[in-house]
């Protein structure tokens, strides 16, 4: 019990959390939302009271003869509840313009800071399944939970304004007819909160397939996959996948809902026997001549809208609690907290990397996991040369960019630039010192012009600088070719987009990360969208922009890796071989069985490669 009250009082915290979220993004609008809230809840009161002051003035207007002097009164009450019918439009109407302009500052103030926990948390967090959910969950319930939240408070305190004020109309005719109409509804609040907990639990187990059918429609619908999906004819496959989660989560909902159905008939016919009776009473009251005809007008409405009230205010507070539940799914996603972080008092970066780049024991297994990628790992890079690691899937290679740009920390040992460890500067200044074409290079739907300018945002739009960089990439001639050069639109998602090819994507991509002018420029695959002609005139392109640049290339090509200054060899987590090409075909290990093996498959002198497969580099790239 003490357990259900601590996270009942927890997810109820919830509600003044969102409120005072609500009242940063959009002040002045919250406070003309409260007033006209307050105003639209007196205002039935009123019409009400006034109900009974028509009624009995129709009464005595009868009863004296239809003549102006009689009349007037009558009239003058009849004006003024048409004034207030009048009102009640006119305050509705401007309450559903300010509702529109706090929803919309509300939306991006909410959306911005999903955003902003999004950006800043650590890559690890994309490696756990409990992170995708939670990130699902607060994605799912940020476009319609805040919102829906503010329109359930509102009406609560409009409700609640109304709600009093006619119970203050029925206390005259009874102290105890208040606390009948809380009784004649308290069997649906038991209801409501039941069920709003039972469907927030089945919404919270259910989001691993629900994220299942989104992966499904995902891979129904994308562009992309469409020609393999085609082709394999597996779109069935997918389609029956998806229909079958479906099926049952459609059936678990529906169940829910049936049950909560009954429930809610049953303690409707509770409230109904409630109401019937103290009417019964009324009309007796009112035949015996103890109340007049107003009286009897208006106890039926205040005590009838009261109920409707009553009804309205108790859903009005478990949609409240039920959006509270949901928010509290974002709210623990923005509590977070981010184990890559800045040290206290970080040191700067040296202008100019001197020594190199140096990795001293490192060890490292990816969160969560126990693998082991990394294993007393040594490795010097030498400032101002162009260093190649090569090496089997698996073996650690784009790990070590990871851990050189801080996405991850080792697990032991360090990474350090010029003997300082990267976990003693800040993170903006070191990335800041890096720049990376990773191995599979993002397509941003922007113009041409603007995917490369994402490379140093700080540089702006300097079109000389972005053309230099594209003419680098040798991607200067592909762009100037489009319908608009620079100025056009990428990708087919959206109007008048014009796709690129694989290897232009990839120039591309090569392009933003020239145009930032880093110290240390690390290349992923960085040609393995590129035929052999094209590689070889972007490596002679590329030793020109890399001169007095740290740069390191992660290839399986062995007709880049060739060319580097100095390679490394990585098996299982570790540096097994290092030297130039020359140095490594001369020593006869891994590297150079490789590479004879290649030769011997390229010159057609063996039908079956010498394994090339046991180090995993894929010699027919």
């Amino acid at each position: 019990m003490t357990k259900k009250l601590d996270a009942f009082l927890r997810q109820i915290s919830y509600l003044p959390k969102t409120l005072f979220l609500v009242w940063s993004a959009a002040r002045g609008w919250t406070i003309a939302w409260a007033i006209l809230l307050i105003a639209q809840g007196l205002l039935p009161a009123a019409t009400v009271y006034l109900t009974r002051q028509l009624v009995d003035s129709l009464v005595a207007t009868m009863n004296a003869g239809a003549s102006w002097d009689s009349i007037q009164p009558t009239l003058l009450i009849a004006v003024v509840m048409a004034g207030l019918v009048l009102l009640t439009e006119l305050i509705a109407s401007v309450n559903g313009w300010v509702r529109t302009a706090q929803a919309e500052l509300v939306r991006d103030h909410f959306s911005a800071l999903v955003h902003a926990k999004s950006v800043a948390m650590d890559m690890a967090f994309y490696d756990s399944p409990e992170y995708q959910d939670r990130h699902a969950r607060a994605r799912d319930d940020l476009n319609s939970r805040p919102l829906a939240l503010l329109e359930s408070s509102g009406t609560l305190i409009q409700n609640s304004m109304t709600l009093l004020a006619m119970g203050a109309l029925l206390i005259p005719y009874g102290l105890w007819l208040p606390v009948a109409l809380v009784f004649s509804t308290a069997p649906a609040v038991y209801v409501l909160f039941r069920f709003n907990l039972r469907n927030h639990d089945w919404w919270k187990q259910s989001t691993l397939e629900r994220r299942r059918t989104q992966y499904y429609d995902m891979l129904l619908t994308n562009s992309e996959i469409a020609p393999e999906l085609r082709l394999f004819n597996i779109g069935p496959q997918f389609q029956v996948a998806f229909q079958a989660l479906r099926k049952r989560l459609r059936s678990e909902r529906l169940e829910l809902s049936k049950r909560q159905v009954l429930a809610q008939l049953g303690a409707g016919s509770v409230g109904i026997l409630i109401s019937g009776m103290v009417m019964v009473w009324m009309i007796w009251r009112a035949i015996h001549g103890l109340v007049t005809l107003g009286d009897l007008a208006l106890f039926y409405q205040a005590f009838n809208q009261g109920q409707s009230l009553m009804r309205s205010l108790l859903g009005n507070m478990g949609q409240i609690y039920s959006h509270a539940l949901f928010l509290g799914d974002m709210f623990d996603f923005l509590a977070l907290k981010s184990q890559i972080e800045d040290p206290p008092n970080p040191i700067p970066v040296a202008p100019a990397l001197r020594e190199g780049i140096r990795f001293r024991q490192v060890n490292f297994s990816y969160p969560g996991t126990k693998k082991i990628i990394l294993k007393d790992l040594n490795l010097t890079i030498p400032s101002g040369q162009v260093t190649a690691i090569v090496g089997p899937n698996g073996a650690g290679k784009s790990t070590l960019i990871k851990l050189l740009c801080r996405f991850y920390d080792t697990t032991a040992g360090c990474v350090e630039l010029d003997g300082a460890d990267i976990r003693n500067f800040s993170l903006q200044d070191l990335r800041q010192q890096i720049t990376v074409l990773f191995q599979w290079p993002i397509r941003y739907f922007t113009s041409a012009g603007e995917n490369i300018a994402l490379g140093d945002l700080r540089g702006g739009s300097d079109s000389e600088k972005i053309e230099a960089a594209a003419k680098a990439a040798g991607i200067h001639d592909s762009i100037i070719r489009l319908p608009q050069g620079y100025n056009t639109q990428l990708g087919r998602s959206f109007f008048n987009g014009t796709e690129l090819s694989g290897g232009e994507w990839q120039r591309l991509a090569l392009a933003r990360a020239f145009l930032r002018k880093a110290q240390i420029m690390i290349l992923d695959e960085p040609t393995s969208h590129l035929d052999s002609w094209a590689e070889a005139d972007w490596f002679d392109r590329f030793r020109g922009l890399a001169n007095g640049r740290t740069s390191i290339i992660v290839t399986h090509r062995f007709t880049i890796a060739r060319q580097a200054d100095m390679i490394h060899v990585m098996d299982q987590g570790r540096i097994v071989e290092s030297g130039t090409h020359d140095e490594l075909v001369a020593h006869g290990g891994l590297y150079a069985r490789s590479w004879l093996s290649q030769m011997q498959t390229n010159n057609g002198a063996s039908t079956t490669p010498l394994r090339p497969i046991s180090l995993g580099l894929d010699l027919r790239e």
